[in-house]
């Protein structure tokens, strides 16, 4: 994603405190992703209950909290390319069972997974498209 911003970044996901967002994303990627893939397939990962797993994933979503409790987005009144970067994670753990994320007492988190759920630039990303098959015409997505 910095690469990308770093040519155009026309929302300003950049104008924050880089050393803080990099710091949220690199917690994210390697700390709470490997809770967060253990929590989804507990199945496969029979050392801890899902349970525990769950719990470990907590530890970054209590922290998320902790800042959303003050500013509407993860590093201020803006978004960053920290919120951009982390809310597909939370998505994902949020998802793994609904009613569970949304009985933990993470408020703002959850208000705030929930606004980016609504967001007209994410409903645009996740429209589903048929399955393409042999013989179908090409298909254009919209840029």
């Amino acid at each position: 994603m910095g690469g990308a911003l770093r040519q155009s970044d026309p929302k300003g996901l950049l104008n924050t405190d880089l050393v803080s967002a990099n710091a949220l994303i690199d917690c994210n990627d390697n700390e709470f992703k490997h809770w967060l893939d253990r929590y989804k397939y507990a199945d496969r990962h029979p050392e801890l209950s899902q349970l525990d797993y769950q719990q470990k994933g907590e530890v970054f979503l209590q922290a998320l909290e902790t800042l959303l409790a003050k500013n509407r987005y993860l590093l201020g009144s803006n978004i960053s390319i920290a919120d951009i970067g982390i809310m597909p994670f939370v998505r994902q753990f949020a998802h793994v069972d609904r009613e569970v994320f949304y009985s933990l007492p993470y408020p703002n988190l959850q208000k705030w997974l929930g606004d980016w759920l609504e967001h007209p630039v994410f409903l645009q990303a996740m429209i589903k498209f048929p399955d393409w098959q042999e013989g179908d015409d090409k298909v254009v997505f919209p840029l």
